[in-house]
């Protein structure tokens, strides 16, 4: 037997469509089971700003790394450190 679904109703505002899925099961409004992964390519991860203290020769080593290879030494680090932490 077929589970007849509700209609979604139209929100004013974010803060009214919250609190209505917060009181409501999405199950009697959405079939999750033809539901479709979104994908947003142009969303940026949120980042944060830190402090890394590393030893001249560590970071000279570094800058030559990213200048071979034409990339900014941070954007550098970053990519070694997603690999690595990918190995684990």
């Amino acid at each position: 037997m077929k589970k007849t679904l509700k209609t979604v109703p139209h929100f004013a505002s974010e803060d009214e469509e919250r609190i209505f899925w917060e009181a409501n099961d999405s199950t009697e409004y959405v079939n999750w089971a033809t539901a479709q992964r979104a994908v947003l390519p142009n969303l940026k991860p949120t980042t944060q700003m830190i402090s890394l203290r590393l030893p001249r020769h560590l970071l000279d080593a570094i800058k030559a790394a990213a200048n071979s290879r034409d990339v900014p030494y941070q954007s550098l680090m970053k990519v070694w450190l997603q690999e690595k932490l990918h190995q684990q």
